[in-house]
């Protein structure tokens, strides 16, 4: 069964409207409850520690009530100001500490709540100005940081979620070759790769290459789908601007087996959007591009015009896959 998950975030959206009796944002349970009402929705990750207090146990079985699984946790380094200067790189050694100490207890947290995947995304480990880091030193940090998680508990996936920049001005996991880069020399059989759509984009990466990179040379743990421009991170709603490059990129991870949850990673709360309906578009737009995918797979003439690089008859082909037959 095809496993939808979503960003929790997102149905804080028009909060004033759904909860017009509450004050401030709304708790977990309760953009878990509105997310509930999504159609098709199966799984939600969440923040650690940012969504996770008291016991992860019950947080899950609450959630489980609402007839959602949780995919997984992701880990979010805001909770000490100092995490500004980096998680696993920061120049101090008690904050390092502390960063590679939160993300065990968070990878503890999602084992309890039986969902044994950990998503990492080092935003924070980077730089900014010429001149600011050594950086044989702080990839040394880096790989240090994220061997020491991963062996913590060798039962739980830790996928490495990379992004060009933000916030930092330049990260030290910018891209999918870098990555595969810092997994191999980590050398930790659990870990892995997300791969998140419009991080690739700005990354200046064909998606469909990249999972097929992450296949061949690690394993591909998590897929984040959205949309954007190709110049930030837009979190638009899936194939709303690179409608062919999300078609491929799905043939590619099914050709490869993929098998874990497509999660939305989109920001309907960013202008006020119906959370719902979005998501609920979400899963249809990938429902009709798996039916493309499908067709696609039974036509000879695609793996033909493939083999011989003809990008003319290739189009074709995929479009009247898409849009159906030219009117004669």
């Amino acid at each position: 069964m095809l496993r939808f998950a979503t960003r929790l975030n997102a149905f804080a959206s028009g909060a004033e409207r759904y909860w017009p009796d509450a004050k401030g944002r709304p708790s977990v349970l309760q953009m878990a409850q509105r997310a509930a009402t999504v159609p098709g929705l199966t799984d939600l990750d969440l923040n650690y520690p940012d969504h996770v207090s008291g016991s992860p146990a019950e947080l899950a079985s609450r959630v489980k009530d609402l007839g959602l699984g949780l995919n997984g946790l992701a880990m979010r380094y805001y909770t000490n100001p100092a995490f500004k200067r980096g998680a696993f790189t920061n120049p101090d050694p008690a904050v390092r500490r502390e960063a590679i100490e939160l993300t065990k207890r968070g990878i503890d947290a999602a084992r309890e709540m039986g969902c044994p995947l950990m998503t990492i995304w080092l935003g924070q480990d980077g730089f900014d100005y010429a001149f600011q880091a050594e950086y044989a030193a702080v990839w040394e940090l880096e790989i240090e940081g994220i061997r020491e998680v991963a062996e913590h508990d060798p039962d739980c996936l830790v996928s490495i979620e990379y992004k060009p920049d933000e916030p930092r001005s330049r990260s030290l996991l910018p891209d999918c070759a870098t990555t595969l880069l810092a997994i191999s020399e980590a050398g930790s059989p659990n870990l892995g790769v997300t791969l998140d759509f419009a991080h690739v984009l700005y990354a200046g990466e064909q998606p469909a290459f990249a999972a097929a990179l992450i296949a061949r040379h690690s394993r591909l743990l998590g897929v984040h789908l959205n949309d954007a421009h190709g110049k930030r991170d837009d979190g638009l709603m899936v194939g709303a601007v690179h409608l062919q490059e999300t078609i491929e990129l799905l043939r590619q991870i099914r050709r490869d087996g993929y098998s874990g949850a497509i999660y939305f990673d989109t920001f309907p709360d960013l202008t006020g959007l119906d959370p719902v309906g979005e998501c609920a578009g979400n899963i249809a737009s990938v429902g009709r591009m798996l039916d493309v995918v499908d067709r696609l797979e039974g036509d000879n003439r695609l793996a033909t015009a493939m083999a011989a690089q003809d990008a003319v008859a290739s189009q074709a082909i995929v479009q009247e896959h898409i849009f159906g037959r030219s009117p004669s």
